[in-house]
């Protein structure tokens, strides 16, 4: 594997990873809410299940998962059903003050393992994750190089570049909850977030492959 694949297989995942998306519009809200230190919970969640995903992939399963219509909407209706319902909690949280006060409050109180697993869930709920993954590694993978390692290096790639997508969404939540200090703008934010989360959730759940 070519230093030249290396950059190019990086600046691909780096784009697919930026777009805003479910796990990065829950990355900002984790952000606003409990600071970007403690969504570091949330970016691991993430990483884990993105990994996950790559190995299956990799392994040759992703195309025998695709090729299921049945395991394949199972995975897509149930991930549209979860960012409607988280969609709904934020949208109902709409009464909460987004300030760097209310913040840390939200910090003391909030669960990291909570963090982690709904993270998780939100990026388990995307299956065409695996697609773009079964369709994206053999277009990198040398035949005469060793298998194992070229794999190791694509998902330690794909972790790095996603962990770091993640956090800049959680940075840039946390940087500009101070313009949203009254109850009334919060409110609004929250609204705005719960309605995106579940159109995102519709959409996802009528689209097809």
């Amino acid at each position: 594997m070519s230093l030249h694949f290396i950059l190019i297989f990086s600046m691909t995942v780096f784009v697919a990873s930026i777009i805003p998306g479910p796990s990065m519009l829950l990355a900002l809200t984790h952000g606003m809410h409990h600071g970007a230190r403690r969504t570091v919970a949330s970016a691991m969640g993430n990483i884990t299940v993105t990994l996950i995903q790559a190995a299956i992939s990799i392994a040759g399963l992703g195309t025998i998962l695709m090729a299921s219509e049945p395991v394949f909407h199972g995975i897509k209706w149930a991930g549209a059903a979860y960012l409607i319902y988280t969609g709904i909690g934020v949208f109902r949280s709409s009464n909460m003050a987004l300030s760097p006060e209310t913040s840390h409050a939200t910090v003391e109180s909030g669960s990291l393992r909570k963090m982690y697993t709904q993270a998780a869930i939100v990026t388990a709920g995307n299956p065409k994750a695996i697609l773009f993954f079964t369709a994206v590694f053999p277009q990198f993978i040398t035949p005469t190089s060793s298998y194992l390692l070229q794999a190791t290096i694509l998902m330690s790639i794909c972790a790095s570049i996603g962990f770091s997508c993640f956090m800049v969404y959680a940075l840039g939540g946390q940087k500009i909850v101070s313009l949203f200090s009254s109850a009334t703008i919060g409110k609004q934010v929250n609204r705005v977030i719960g309605g995106t989360f579940i159109g995102a959730g519709i959409g996802l759940a009528v689209s097809n492959r």
